[in-house]
Formats: C-alpha cells, structure tokens, sequence
C-alpha cells in the first residue's frame, strides 16, 4: 500500500475514533464507529489479511452496528444533561490513560525491526501440511495456498470453545437486558 493511502485510512481510524468517545449523541457515536471500523478494515486489507478486512466489515460494522443502532433506538435515549464530572473519577481516568502511555513506549522501545521482510519471508507449506489437523487443511497446504478460514474457524472452535460461548452468552444478556430496562421505562410510563 502507498505510504499516503494508509496514512489516510489511519487517520480515518483514529479521528472516527476519537468522535466514538467525544460525541455527545449515541447515533452520532455509533455511526463513527461503523467509519472506525471501515478504516480498519482497510487497514487490514493492506496487510493482505483479506479474511480479517472482510471480517471487519461484515460482523463489526454490519451485524453488530446495527444491534447496537437497534438498542439505542429501543432505549429511546434523550440527550444528556451536561453533569459535572466528578474529580475522583477524572483523576482515575486520567491515571489509566498516563499508564496506558508508558505501556506503550516501554514496548516500543524494546521494539527491533526485522532482519527480513515478511513478504520475502517463504511460507513452510509442505511442513505446516504433516501437521495440519484436517484433510482439507492438508490438500489446500500441500497445492501451495494457505487456508486462513479454515485454519481460524479451527482454531476458534477447537481450541477457545469456551471463549466463543462466553462471548455469544455476554451479547445475549446485553440484548436481554436492554429488553428488560425498556419494558421498566414502559411501564413506568404507563403507569404516569
């Protein structure tokens, strides 16, 4: 990817993120994520992780933008009142985020660059297909292409089960509750 291309798909992630958090109007937020994760996306398709990119746009910015567009139509959410922020929670915040700073240049500093490119780097088919867990895996390995959708779904189901069911139980007892917290309001509505 030209240097110019990615340094405008990188702004377009960090200025549609920074709006996610500022924006005071949830739909607003909502629709710069979607252009957060479009910019991703982007992103991970010049790193010729086409499944990842793909990933990014159906799932994040399709399925799951549009469940959260949907919650915050069914809260029916008014705009907030401006509060005043209390200290103690500021000071917290701003705490994390000073730690998260050092986090990250005491990784980048230790940080050495490569001897060899990953593009000039060569693929151990022949050797990953001995070891691959299922035939299908073994034939795409052995003619020379690599089978990164069947290698994740692998991985996905086969060695973090447990993972994916916790993540698809946590979705539901958000939607769950979001049913449970707008029926509250309605009733408390109607009972006004």
């Amino acid at each position: 990817m030209p240097a110019p291309l990615f340094y405008f798909f990188a702004a377009i992630t960090l200025i549609f993120g920074i709006m996610v958090v500022t924006s005071r109007n949830p739909v607003s937020s909502a629709l710069s994520l979607v252009m957060c994760f479009s910019g991703l996306a982007a992103l991970f398709i010049s790193l010729d992780a086409y499944f990842i990119g793909i990933i990014q746009i159906l799932v994040y910015a399709g399925a799951v933008m549009v469940l959260f567009l949907f919650i915050i139509m069914l809260l029916d959410i008014k705009s907030e009142e401006v509060k005043v922020p209390r200290m103690g929670i500021l000071a917290g915040g701003v705490a994390l985020a000073l730690l998260f700073t050092v986090q990250m240049f005491t990784l980048f500093a230790g940080y050495e660059e490569g001897k060899v490119a990953l593009a000039d780097r060569p693929l151990a088919l022949e050797a990953a297909a001995k070891d691959a867990p299922l035939v299908g895996m073994q034939k795409d390995l052995n003619s020379g292409t690599l089978p990164d959708t069947k290698l994740m779904g692998y991985t996905l189901f086969h060695k973090y089960p447990f993972h994916l069911q916790a993540a698809a139980l946590l979705l539901l007892a958000g939607t769950v509750g979001v049913v449970v917290l707008s029926r509250r309001d309605k009733d408390k509505e109607d009972a006004a």
